[in-house]
C-alpha cells in the first residue's frame, strides 16, 4: 500500500459524491417540470458508481513503484442513468399540459421525482462526502505525526 493511497481513494469518493449531489439538486429543481426538450415531463436522473480497477491515472514521480501504486482503487462514475419509471399523474384540467382527450382527460404527467427519496439520497451523499473528507484529514495528521517522530 502506497503512501498516498488512502488520500487518492478518498479523493475519488469526494468527486463522485459531489457529482451525486449535483444530480440530486437537478432532480429537486425539476420536480415540477412538465415539458422538456425531449418531450414529456422531466425524468429523474441517478448516478451509477463503479469501483475503479483501471490503471492509475496519477503516479508520484519521486516514489518508487513498490511504495506508490497510483490512485489505488476508489470509485468512478460509470454513467448517469435516466429513471424510466412512469410519471406521476395529477388531476388539474386548468394546467397547460393537461391531456385534452381520452380516459385521462384533465390529468397532467408530472416528473417521476419523489422529493423524499431525493432528500434521503442527498443525506447519504453528504455523509459519504464527509466520511471521505475525514479520511483525508486523518491521513494528513498521520503524515504530520510521522514527520514529528523524525525530529
Amino acid at each position: 500500500m502506497g503512501l498516498f493511497t488512502a488520500i487518492n481513494i478518498a479523493s475519488s469518493g469526494l468527486s463522485a459524491e459531489r457529482l451525486r449531489v449535483d444530480v440530486i439538486a437537478d432532480n429537486i429543481a425539476n420536480v415540477e417540470t412538465t415539458r422538456t426538450q425531449e418531450g414529456g415531463p422531466f425524468k429523474r436522473s441517478r448516478v451509477v458508481l463503479r469501483p475503479r480497477v483501471d490503471q492509475p491515472y496519477f503516479r508520484l514521480p519521486f516514489l518508487p513503484k513498490q511504495w506508490d501504486n497510483g490512485v489505488g482503487k476508489g470509485v468512478r462514475v460509470s454513467e448517469i442513468q435516466k429513471d424510466d419509471s412512469p410519471p406521476r399523474l395529477i388531476y388539474d384540467p386548468t394546467h397547460a399540459d393537461a391531456m385534452k382527450d381520452g380516459p385521462l382527460k384533465g390529468y397532467v404527467e408530472m416528473p417521476n421525482v419523489n422529493i423524499v427519496t431525493e432528500m434521503v439520497d442527498m443525506i447519504t451523499a453528504s455523509r459519504a462526502y464527509e466520511a471521505n473528507s475525514t479520511i483525508i484529514n486523518g491521513s494528513k495528521s498521520m503524515f504530520l505525526k510521522a514527520l514529528e517522530i523524525g525530529r
